[in-house]
């Protein structure tokens, strides 16, 4: 399969991978939701080449992750502001931090460490299930297709 054919495929997860499976579109998001907003802070933080930074915020732009609004005329600069689309990415984002946590980050631990803000405590993300409220796992889910052909 073609990098370029994801988005037709008939597959939820490579049509998401289309928009945001490469690993600067995915640190791009990172930093948005550490509140950067502005195209010389994601450039400085992430040491990116300002060429690849202009066109992952462009096709983050096209694709309704981002909105582009402007903070100043002359010269011309705009910030980039997570949408609804794009703050809907934030589970996916922080399940991938914890997996990283989990399994990535040595005997230091994890580098951030999220906490609620309505309880105040630390924590770690799971998923549930939004019928039972019990934590999913991949052995205790069956996957089917729409028209309920069971998968694998």
């Amino acid at each position: 399969m073609k990098w370029s054919a994801l988005a037709s495929e008939n597959c939820s997860l490579a049509r998401a991978l289309s928009v945001i499976g490469d690993r600067w579109t995915l640190l791009i998001l990172r930093e948005a939701f550490l509140k950067v907003r502005r195209f010389d802070d994601f450039q400085s933080r992430l040491g990116i080449a300002r060429r690849v930074l202009a066109e992952r915020l462009a096709g983050l732009v096209a694709d309704g992750i981002f909105a582009k609004t402007g903070y100043q005329e002359r010269p011309a600069r705009f910030e980039y502001r997570l949408t609804q689309k794009g703050l809907d990415l934030y589970p996916a984002i922080l399940a991938l931090v914890h997996w990283g946590d989990a399994y990535c980050a040595g005997t230091q631990g994890p580098p951030v460490v999220h906490r609620h803000k309505a309880c105040g405590r630390d924590f770690r993300s799971v998923l549930a299930c939004s019928e039972c409220g019990e934590a999913l796992e991949a052995r205790g889910v069956d996957a089917r297709s729409a028209d309920a052909e069971v998968l694998g």
